[in-house]
Parts: structure tokens; C-alpha cells; sequence
């Protein structure tokens, strides 16, 4: 008997077209994988397990199999996304237990290609941190469950890692797509502004967060991606000669890369230039401001996030976090921090197409109780392992991370892609050469 939990998006949408399998299949098996490994990785805050049987059924019974590029691909959606007929708690005992009306626009998107949405994923608390935990459950990375699986799109990382989906949506405002991603050896894209809808109302952090998805492989991303676009997937194509610039320097003052991220790095680059790109290290021009300029969009976004929700039902952290960001508002809202970052790194994007840097400083925290500790550990646990990817947010340009070599423990390691405006395809059709060249395994061997 075929077993589809654990195979792509690809490969099951086209099983299902080709109806050599069922969507309610394929939605059953990967429910029974999900009650049988989701307690040991906490990746979800509620399966839709009726309902998802139920949506199958829809979908099969849909005339235009031969339309739906996700046809029966079950997918799970970070818990800060409307799903109709769902609570959408953002991982805070602060939000209302109220059912969504209607679908956030790509979760519309997602079921209009014939997806079926099997469950809302765990967050931290408004999605600030890069630790996936809260009074809504710990998301654990399956490679390593003594490790956080990133945040803030950590559940969705953890379902896809563990083989519980094949794909899953998330969303990215300091790197909350990146981060879980390079933890959970996935691949993700965090699009340049105004590519992938945000939703009307939704909380964008000033416009810094964009919502892309998260894949085992190049192929599903690109697809996944091309569905929440709204566009047709592009050829996968060689992106012909391309000057890489790689760089090992952290963004941020007195944080450096650990030994194995360097190293992956460097081996990408080493893939790339055997491809035949023109490489050579080169580092952006990160202004000394940059750690500054992130903490207060960083903070201020939580305040503007926080300013409706009763402040004794947060946690500490958050409280902490909104305060210190409210007196950030106003210069925030008006972009001209971000303009001039912009502007200062624009050079740099003229000389060299890509920037191809460490997906992270270091492998994640611990997983456990973040939510209990204090505001300043939570900030250092975060900036010290992550500071290489919210810069990319600040100017609004893609980028991407993708799997490449393994940290000492066996767990994935991964790098950063970065390109200028519109380059998306382009940044995809390099990860798939590194793919190609690089294959690493797709899901956690946690059976």
C-alpha cells in the first residue's frame, strides 16, 4: 500500500488528479500521523480532523481536478491566519475563543487550489519570539525535540518536519518564516512587499511581515508560492551567471556565527561557484543603527498588536515588550528609518545579485517554558541565534533559506538567500540548484 504522509505536495496533488488515490485518503493518513507524533512535537493548537474528512469529501467532489494545483495536499496555517469557522488565538490567552467568519485571503487561496486545511499551528504569544511556546503549547523541533522549533511560524515548521503535512503557512516580520525554517531543515520564502497578499486589517508590523510557505523541498515552495501569489508557477529554469556575494559577518554588534553555520555557508558557495555563478565574499554595508532600528519596529509592532487585548492576560514578556514599543510608534509609522536603510544597502545589490549568507548564529534555544523568564533572556535567546534575518524585513526585499549540511547533532543547518525586489523566482531557482547538488532528507525520522 502507498503511504502518502511523508511525500510532497507535488506528488500527491498529482496522485490525486491522476485518482490513483483520494483527497480523504491522503487527509486520513496524514490526520492518524498527526495523533500519533503530535504529542512529542506540540506543533499544533487544533486539528480539524472532522472537518478536514469533510472538506476532502468537497474537494473530490469537485469537477476541476485537472485545475487544482494542491488538489487534496493537506495543509496546516499558523494560528494568526483566519480560518472560517476557527478561533484565531495567536498563541495568547489574551484573544477571544470566537469563531473567523471567513478565510484570510491565502488561506482562500490555498483551498481554492484544492487544499484542505487539517489544522491551526502553535505560536508564541502575538508571534513576537523566535521560540515557538506559550500558554498554548511548546512547538519542539522533530529533528531534536530538546530544542525550540523557531518561531514565530514554529508549529507550521515542526508539522512539516515531523511528515504531519507536506506543506503549511506561515508568515515572516523579523524572520519568523526563516528562523523555524533553517531549525527544522525546511524550505521557505519570505516574499518581497505587496507580492503575497496580507490580508486586509491583519497585523503587517508596519508592512514588514509577509506571509509565504513552508516546504521540504524547492519544488513544493515554489508552488506553494506560486498558489498564495496568485500566479502560474514559473519554469524551473537556470538563473544563468550570477554574482553571489557571500558573507559571514553578523548584522549585529558582539553576535557571531557559530563554526557550523559559517561552514555551510561555505560550502554553499563552494555549490554555487562549481554551477558556474561568479562568487566572492562581500559583506553589506550593515549600518552600526541596524540593532536599534530592528528593536524598535520590533517592539513597536507588539504595542500596536497588544493596544486592544486586556494586558493582565498576556505574559510578562509581551507586557514588557508592547511597553518598551509604544514610544516607538509614530517614527515607526512613518518608514523613514526603513527608506534609509534601503538606501544604504541598494549599492551593494547593484554590484552583487544575491547575497548568500548563514541562516542563523547558532542553533535554537532549549525547548521549553520562554514565556516564564524574563523580557531581557528572551531577548538575548533571540537576537544571539537569529540576527542575520531581520534586516531583510526592515527593507521590504525577498529572501530565503534553504537546508545545506547538518550541525554536530545531525540536525539540519541551512543558509539565507537574499535578492533585490522581484527576484523571488530567481532566489528559488538558485536553492534548487543548491538542491540539486545538495539533497538532504525531506522529514525528522521520528517513526
Amino acid at each position: 500500500m502507498t503511504t502518502w504522509a511523508g511525500r510532497t505536495a507535488a506528488e500527491i496533488s498529482a496522485a490525486v488528479r491522476e485518482k490513483r488515490v483520494t483527497p480523504r485518503e491522503v487527509v486520513a493518513e496524514h490526520l492518524a500521523r498527526i495523533e500519533r507524533l503530535d504529542g512529542r512535537v506540540g506543533a499544533f493548537r487544533t486539528v480539524r480532523a472532522e472537518a478536514a474528512l469533510a472538506e476532502a469529501d468537497e474537494v473530490a467532489a469537485r469537477g476541476d481536478f485537472a485545475e487544482l494545483p494542491l488538489a487534496g495536499v493537506p495543509v496546516a496555517v499558523k494560528d494568526n491566519l483566519a480560518v472560517r469557522g476557527e478561533s484565531r488565538r495567536i498563541g495568547s490567552a489574551a484573544t477571544p475563543d470566537t469563531a473567523a467568519p471567513q478565510d484570510h485571503v491565502t488561506v482562500a487561496r490555498l483551498r481554492a487550489a484544492g487544499a484542505v486545511v487539517v489544522g491551526l499551528t502553535n505560536v508564541p504569544e502575538l508571534c513576537v519570539f523566535g521560540t515557538t511556546d506559550g500558554v498554548l503549547g511548546i512547538a519542539r523541533n522533530p529533528w531534536d525535540p530538546t530544542r525550540s522549533a523557531g518561531g514565530s511560524s514554529g508549529g507550521s515548521a515542526a508539522a512539516v518536519a515531523a511528515g504531519m503535512v507536506p506543506i503549511a503557512l506561515g508568515n515572516d516580520g523579523m524572520g519568523s518564516l526563516r528562523i523555524p525554517a533553517a531549525n527544522c531543515g525546511l524550505v521557505t520564502i519570505k516574499p518581497g512587499q505587496g507580492v503575497v497578499p496580507t490580508g486586509d486589517g491583519d497585523s503587517t508590523w508596519f508592512g514588514m511581515s509577509e506571509n509565504g510557505p513552508l516546504a521540504t523541498t524547492v519544488e513544493d515552495a515554489r508552488l506553494m508560492f506560486s498558489v498564495l501569489a496568485g500566479t502560474e508557477p514559473g519554469p524551473v529554469s537556470a538563473p544563468g551567471v550570477l554574482r553571489v556575494a557571500v558573507s559571514l559577518r553578523s548584522p549585529l554588534v558582539g553576535v557571531t556565527i557559530s563554526r557550523p553555520y559559517a561552514a555551510a555557508a561555505r560550502d554553499a558557495a563552494g555549490l554555487l561557484m562549481r554551477a558556474g555563478h561568479q562568487v566572492r565574499r562581500a559583506d553589506p554595508p550593515y549600518p552600526m543603527s541596524l540593532a536599534t532600528t530592528s528593536l524598535a519596529h520590533w517592539t513597536a509592532g507588539t504595542a500596536a498588536d497588544a493596544r486592544p487585548l486586556d494586558p493582565r492576560l498576556l505574559t510578562r514578556r509581551t507586557r514588557v515588550h508592547a511597553r518598551l514599543g509604544r514610544p516607538f510608534l509614530r517614527a515607526v509609522s512613518s518608514g523613514a528609518s526603513r527608506e534609509q536603510l534601503r538606501r544604504r544597502l541598494e549599492p551593494f545589490f547593484t554590484e552583487h545579485d544575491v547575497l548568500l549568507t548563514p541562516a542563523l548564529a547558532r542553533r535554537s534555544p532549549k525547548a521549553g517554558p520562554w514565556h516564564e523568564r524574563g523580557w531581557l533572556s528572551n531577548v538575548l535567546a533571540n537576537t544571539n541565534y537569529s540576527p542575520l534575518t531581520p534586516a531583510w524585513n526592515l527593507t521590504g526585499w525577498p529572501a530565503l533559506s534553504v537546508p545545506c549540511g547538518t550541525l554536530p547533532s545531525g540536525a539540519p543547518c541551512a543558509v539565507q538567500l537574499v535578492g533585490r525586489p522581484g527576484t523571488e523566482s530567481r532566489l528559488l531557482d538558485l536553492a534548487g540548484q543548491l538542491e540539486e547538488r545538495n539533497p538532504w532528507q525531506r522529514t525528522a525520522p521520528m517513526d
